[in-house]
């Protein structure tokens, strides 16, 4: 039995949850209450989001958390759902591989 080897960057990466076609990163600024959520878009944006119901109460939302936002096929410069939130660890790996500059 040795010891296990820790996976490396290059790895980690493969298995983090990226935005897909038209996601987008976020950060959330301000907590509206009942589930709403001021966040600033990478893509220039500045939307009121929502957490969908399979999110709300697994995973807490604050503010300054690196997010995924789904914008809405209606008032997409104005509206999202969350679909994913990084944690730091998951945030740091990003800086180290160039994705996140936040």
């Amino acid at each position: 039995m040795g010891k296990k080897k820790e996976p490396s960057l290059k790895e980690r990466i493969s298995g983090l949850r990226l935005p897909k076609d038209e996601e987008t990163f976020g950060v959330i600024k301000k907590n509206n209450g009942n589930g709403h959520m001021i966040v600033i878009c990478k893509d220039g944006n500045v939307r009121t989001c929502r957490i969908p119901g399979r999110l709300r109460k697994r995973v807490w939302m604050r503010e300054n958390d690196v997010v995924i936002v789904e914008p809405w096929q209606v008032e997409s410069d104005e509206k999202g759902d969350i679909v994913y939130r990084y944690t730091q660890t998951q945030i740091g790996w990003m800086k180290k591989a160039g994705i996140w500059n936040g």
